[in-house]
Parts: C-alpha cells; structure tokens; sequence
C-alpha cells in the first residue's frame, strides 16, 4: 500500500454513504485509507450545488483552494494527515479570515474586498488538522440579527421549511449542516448566534467558554469576551473532537483557560451521574414562553430526571436592563470600529445607502457612546459574571429553552426596517441566550423536540465557567437516550421537486 495518498475523485462515495458519515467517522475512514479527501470534497461540491440554490447557506465557494489543500494532503504520509484529515468545512463570512479570499461581514459596504492577509488561528487550526475549507456562509449584515437575510447575499432558508428562518448570526453554518452539505461548519456567538440557529435547524450548537477558543491574530477577544467561535454540527462527538483539535492559547493572546484532565471526546462519552440541573422558565427580556417550547421545556426535564438527575426551579438574579444595555454597548463599538476602519480604507463615510436601516441606526447611535459607558459596559460584565458563577455554586448546569417562540417566518426580523419593529420582534430570540455571552460562560443547544408544524426545537443547557466537559457529556448522554440522526435514507424529502436534507429525528 502507498504512504500516500490519491488526489483523484472516484465514483466509490455515493451522496447517501456521505450523508450517512459526520466528521468523525469521515476521519477515520481517510485515516484507514478507505476513503480518499477528494472524494469528500467531490461530494461535498455536489451536495452543495444541489440543494444550495434553494437554501441560500453557501454564500462564497473556494473550490480551488480546497482543491489544492486536497493535492497537499495527497502528498502527505497517511500518518501526518491530521486528526480530521479530508473533513469538507466552512466558515463563517463574519470576522474569520482565510489569506487571499474576501471577507464580506454580510455587508453591501465590504463587498469589493479584496482579499485576507492573513488566515485566523482557528481557521489555521482547522487546516493543520487536515479540514478542507471550499467556502464561506453567510451570515447578517455584521452579525446583528438572529435570522440570516441580508441586502448583500438575501435569505438563508431553514432547510427544514423554506418559508422560515434558519436563525442568526451563524444560520448559513446551520443551515449547511442541517442541509447534509457538511457535516459540521464553523460558527460564532456573540448574543445565541450558535445556538439559535442550531436550535432553529435542528443541529447540535456549543457556544465554548470565552477564550476557549482562539480569536486572533488580529484581535484576541470579541465583545469584551462575549463573542466567541466554535462550530454547529449534526453529532455531539463532532464538536467534541473539534474542539480537542483548536481550544488552546495562541500566540500573542493574553488570555488562555488551562486544559481539562480528559478530552472534550472523553467527556461526551461518559453519562454524568446525579447533576443538580436549574431549570429556568422565564425570559430575561419579559417575552412569554411559547406553549410548544414549553411542553419539550417540560419533557427535557423529566428526561433529565429519569436519567438520574435532580431538576428543580432557579432563578437569575441578574438586572435585564444592565445586561443588554452592557451587550449593546460592547457589541455597539465593535461596530462603529469596523465601520470606521472601512471607511479608512475607502476614504469616504459609510451612507445610508452602504447599510441597513438597523445597521445605520446602530452605528449613528454609537458613535456618540462615551469612553465613561464603555468601561462601565465592561464592569457591567465582570458583576454579571460574578453573579452567574455564584449561582452555579448551587448547580452544575442550567436547564432553559434557547428561544422564548417558535421559529420566525423568513422577512420577520430582517435589518431593513425601522429599530422600534425591529427590536419588539426581536425579545423572543434572544430572551435567554445573551447572558451567558456576557457571563462568559459554556452554553449549549440540543435537539430536543418538534413543534406541531414540523419544525426541530433546541433546549438549552449553560455550564460554569470552563465546564464545556460536563456540557459535553450532558449532550453525549442526551444523544443516546434520544437519538437524532436519521440512517441515510432518512436524509431526502421533496421540497418544491427539491431534494433537500432533514437530518434529525426525536425517537
């Protein structure tokens, strides 16, 4: 046998033993040369010229690029391939950067882009580890929306009914894997944006502890730490894995978390015994809890104490009007410096006709934002984050839905329109998501049931502060007791004489 590999597609990987596969099990199979890269990459092209058109997840391909990773990692002896050799990924067109492809942010304003000069840690990380990166998803104007619709790219469609909202910011990276394009895709999360849209597609979402994961080289932290990267995946041990393979101080960063006695794979493979379990069921933006999302709210519960864990109420003892005021100050001058540094680069100002309407008002708005708010934003985060893991002295994760309604139709929550419209209709997607952000905190979606039309809703279950391993064996153990993944034959459903991907299932 050859030490290394083909560079050529054959026709031996059918679209159904692709789809059959998640990034794990593609891994290993490159590992054990049963597999070739190309032929993933192959299928992941096909998949994505297939049901793309019709979701809107893809919004920029680099198939060149990966076609010449692919070559590279024929050259390679099998065994310096890297742990997730020939895995097809994505990134996120939001802030990631991958040397010589534009970035977009989702915005009219940095189209034209030239290209990165450089290729962020994590996505490096992913390349060492053998991920074969052909594109980007999209993602709202700057990530400030929890749909995915923007006057750049137009609407991503919840691979589950075309007419909803894949959910926001990441929703082209969920809507990506909930379509069988990959089997895991890079995200970020600064307000729920992983865990919206995983909860929103049907996806497994774990927004990791800030600085879990690394953010540079140009910058080290997003949001006073409140935003942060991983990835969206149809399997908890996928997530796992990735996150072995990218966690970790980079260089340069003043900000690191120590490592964790097992692997993240590790963890997900052990079923917790007896966790104090907090259930919350009331919003911090005040929107009542939908009736549906309840009742799996109600049922999630009981699983959680059939399995052997003690489930009672709990209460946050944060201010709302501190919190949010805190997050959009933080989130708010992110913006106005990525606007302000684009408008350097053009030497011109950005006009109304550049932006949304709620991207314009946000940045009019911030620009007048004193020095004096935004250090008290930051002491803003500190408490919040003294009072959140003060409360997990008394618990070992926290129970809660990930959404207060249902998933949004497509047109709802877009940026182009007017703030106050914009901002009722928002509360009831980030009524429970955005304090773990600023706490800083491991927080997680799982697939936890349907809603009467059909449509996956995600529970969501929030950890101490450097605890994604209790999250992940929490999710592992939910996984076996309630699988999600449908056998390849599960995969195809009509849609408009579409085939188009349905990747889950509540037994």
């Amino acid at each position: 046998m050859s030490n290394t590999r083909s560079t050529h597609a054959s026709s031996q990987l059918s679209t159904a033993d692709y789809l059959a596969m998640d990034a794990t099990a593609m891994a290993a199979a490159v590992s054990l040369n049963k597999v070739e890269p190309a032929e993933l990459l192959a299928c992941a092209l096909a998949r994505c010229d297939a049901v793309d058109g019709l979701v809107g997840a893809v919004n920029m391909r680099h198939d060149q690029h990966a076609r010449e990773r692919v070559e590279r990692l024929g050259r390679s002896p099998l065994q310096q391939t890297g742990l997730l050799a020939g895995v097809p990924m994505l990134i996120k067109d939001l802030n990631t950067y991958l040397a010589g492809t534009p970035t977009s942010n989702g915005s009219r304003f940095l189209s034209g882009d030239t290209g990165a000069s450089h290729t962020s840690t994590v996505v490096q990380r992913y390349e060492d580890a053998g991920m074969v990166i052909f594109g980007k998803t999209a993602t709202p104007e700057f990530g400030l929306a929890t749909t995915t619709e923007s006057a750049l790219w137009g609407p991503t469609h919840n691979p589950w009914n075309l007419s909803r909202s894949a959910g926001g910011s990441s929703g082209g990276a969920a809507a990506a894997v909930a379509a069988g394009i990959v089997p895991v895709a890079h995200a970020t999360d600064g307000g729920g944006s992983i865990r919206i849209p995983a909860s929103y597609c049907g996806v497994f979402g774990l927004k990791p502890t800030r600085y879990r994961t690394p953010q540079g080289p140009s910058t080290f932290e997003g949001w006073f730490g409140a935003s942060c990267g991983h990835v969206v995946s149809r399997t908890v041990r996928d997530s796992a894995l990735i996150l072995d393979a990218t966690h970790g101080r980079e260089h340069g960063s003043p900000y690191w978390l120590k490592a964790m006695p097992l692997s993240f794979v590790e963890s997900q493979q052990r079923d917790p015994v007896g966790l104090r379990v907090g259930l919350l069921t009331t919003s911090m933006t005040g929107a009542p809890l939908d009736a549906e999302i309840a009742a799996i709210l109600s049922r999630t519960a009981q699983l959680m104490e059939q399995m052997g864990h003690h489930v009672e109420p709990a209460t946050l003892k944060i201010d709302p009007t501190a919190l949010f005021t805190a997050h959009g100050v933080a989130s708010g001058a992110a913006l106005v410096t990525a606007i302000r540094d684009r408008e350097a680069t053009l030497g011109r100002e950005a006009t109304p006709d550049d932006l949304e309407a709620i991207t314009h008002h946000i940045y009019q708005r911030n620009k007048a934002v004193t020095s004096e708010s935004l250090y008290r934003a930051r002491l803003t985060f500190d408490q919040i984050a003294l009072s959140m893991d003060t409360l997990m002295l008394g618990y070992d994760v926290l129970l809660s839905p990930v959404t207060a309604s249902q998933t949004p139709p497509l047109g709802e929550l877009t940026l182009d329109q007017p703030f106050a419209s914009y901002a009722q209709k928002m509360i009831g997607s980030a009524a429970f998501t955005v304090v773990a952000n600023v706490s800083g905190q491991p927080s997680m979606s799982v697939p936890s049931g349907f809603t009467a039309d059909g449509m996956p809703v995600g529970m969501m279950f929030t950890a101490a502060l450097g605890r994604e391993d209790i999250l992940f064996s929490v999710a592992g153990q939910l996984e076996r007791a309630r699988p999600w993944t449908l056998p390849p034959e599960g995969w195809a459903r009509e849609a408009d004489g579409i085939a188009v991907a349905t990747s889950l299932r509540i037994a």
